[in-house]
């Protein structure tokens, strides 16, 4: 068994997608019409074939009370594994993302944590 597809609420597909491909790197794998809003899908530009991360519209009346929860309480809705946290937080922040936490390591691990522009925070890690 292993992990097909998770997602991440959005406010904006749209804007979404542009932050998720044009800012963080990934690359749009799925994009299928279902009404008002889409099945839209990015995966990593490396690994085209690996896990999808779907893009839903954050239109349940549940969703947003929840992820405003996550967010005012500083937890990360997804986590992204990346080679080098600082250098993606510094190239980041050079494209003008902005963090709630800068890179911090503890023990083996070095995290960093963003906001996605589009309702979340996204936690990029490092483990040694």
């Amino acid at each position: 068994m292993r992990i097909h597809l998770t997602s991440v609420f959005v406010d904006d597909q749209d804007k979404a997608l542009r932050f998720y491909t044009d800012v963080l790197g990934f690359t749009k794998k799925t994009d299928v019409p279902l009404g008002a809003d889409r099945w839209l899908t990015v995966v990593a530009s490396e690994d085209p074939e690996g896990t999808e991360l779907l893009l839903e519209p954050d239109g349940h009346p549940a969703v947003k009370p929840f992820t405003s929860a996550l967010v005012e309480d500083g937890i990360p809705a997804a986590a992204f594994a990346v080679d080098d946290v600082r250098a993606e937080f510094d190239r980041l922040r050079g494209l003008g993302v902005r963090f709630t936490q800068e890179p911090l390591t503890t023990g083996p691990v070095t995290t960093a944590v963003l906001d996605d522009t589009c309702g979340n925070l996204i936690q990029l890690v490092h483990s040694a």
